[in-house]
């Protein structure tokens, strides 16, 4: 058994769960402690069920709730020394992280964390260093990767090996240059060290695709610059282009901002 649920997945708070029969781990932690309480209430969850929590970078919608998380129920975090560093200057983070609880990993390692056999990767964002995770659980390929200003050759090796996969498609490049944001911001979004576009996600997709593919899900859309609609029918458009047909070779979701995404039961 292996379940997948997203709590939320935008500028406003990430955090993502995976779960075995006897083993619980979150990637990122954005959300405020209380509203998480609520969520795994609500699908019948216990915040005591989570052993460990992975941080991709150390922008607040990534770490709010890392030290209360951390502290309050004695989870172990594991992140790349920078990633530590920045979590620990972030005032958005008032109860910072204790040491005991610090595990410090190198960005192309990997380690066992019970069920989980984990690998660290680089993705260019403008962070204190950034993170996806590729996470086997027996043979079975899970890979996050968000808050990605382009794709990087490794990048796109580790979506070739996906079973399960969640990739950052964030912004319409013509409703960025034709919105409100200031340019410096519209310069920041979408430069080499910002975020995905729709385009940018879906030829990465349509390159690097495999047979083994079975889940694709998009995530961290912007509220000002994308709709979850738009960044589906980009992406379904481009890979239909080179002959694959989501909902026939892999299934294709787009991820909730502010609210769970449900329960998916992976293979």
């Amino acid at each position: 058994m292996l379940r997948f649920i997203c709590f939320g997945s935008g500028s406003s708070g990430n955090c993502y769960l995976l779960q075995t029969k006897t083993d619980t781990l979150l990637i990122d932690t954005g959300i405020g402690l209380r509203t998480l309480k609520k969520y795994f209430q609500d699908y019948g969850l216990l915040l005591t069920d989570v052993h460990h929590i992975l941080i991709t970078h150390d922008h607040a919608d990534h770490v709010k709730s890392v030290g209360s998380f951390s502290c309050d129920y004695h989870v172990p975090v594991y992140a790349t020394r920078e990633v530590f560093r920045g979590i620990d200057k972030n005032y958005c983070v008032r109860k910072k992280l204790m040491p005991i609880n610090c595990h410090i990993i190198d960005c192309g390692t990997t380690f066992q964390l019970n069920d989980f056999k984990v690998t660290s990767f680089a993705v260019p964002h403008d962070s204190n260093d950034n993170v996806g995770y590729c996470i086997e659980i027996e043979d079975t390929v899970f890979c996050l990767m968000t808050d990605a200003g382009h794709v990087t050759d490794e990048m796109k090796e580790f979506i070739k090996k996906s079973n399960y996969l969640v990739i950052e498609a964030n912004h319409d490049e013509e409703m960025l240059n034709g919105g409100p944001y200031p340019q410096y911001l519209k310069d920041r979004v979408g430069g080499l060290n910002g975020h995905l576009s729709n385009k940018a996600c879906a030829e990465a997709l349509a390159e690097n695709a495999t047979p083994n593919l079975k889940h694709v899900w998009l995530c961290h859309l912007s509220e000002e610059n994308n709709h979850p609609e738009l960044a589906r029918k980009t992406v379904e458009m481009t890979l239909r282009s080179v002959g694959i047909v989501p909902g026939k070779d892999f299934l294709l979701d787009v991820l909730k901002r502010k609210t769970p995404s449900g329960l998916f039961e992976l293979e």
